[in-house]
């Protein structure tokens, strides 16, 4: 099955934030919403709004053993593992195994998270 469809929507307007989920272990630093899913493959699209002044630094860096791609939608957020500031249009298209984060940020960012954990290790 491919992944899931969705008519237009804005998921960044207020009248959509109750469809915005808290991370596990980061509450009151970041939420997460599921724009698409592919159930056989595990493939999703994802945004992840990190909110104003959280810093995930208490958790480390992260690595997946799958790519990713990443795309800052608004706002900015520091990538601890690369020392930069990441602004609104800044992408990355991260191969498995590379370490990224923490992150912190000051006035929040939301960022879109295209993921293949079927390609592990490609």
């Amino acid at each position: 099955m491919p992944k899931s469809t969705q008519t237009y929507w804005n998921p960044l307007i207020s009248a959509n934030d109750n469809k915005w989920t808290t991370i596990n272990g980061l509450e009151g630093l970041a939420e997460e919403l599921t724009l698409s899913f592919d159930n056989a493959s595990g493939e999703y699209t994802r945004l992840t709004r990190f909110l104003a002044g959280a810093d995930t630094t208490e958790f480390g860096a992260k690595v997946h053993d799958y790519p990713e791609e990443v795309f800052i939608v608004s706002g900015r957020l520091y990538d601890y593992a690369f020392d930069i500031w990441l602004e609104t249009g800044h992408y990355a298209s991260r191969p498995a195994g590379e370490n990224h984060g923490p992150f912190k940020t000051d006035d929040g960012c939301v960022v879109l998270e295209i993921s293949f954990p079927n390609k592990i290790n490609e």
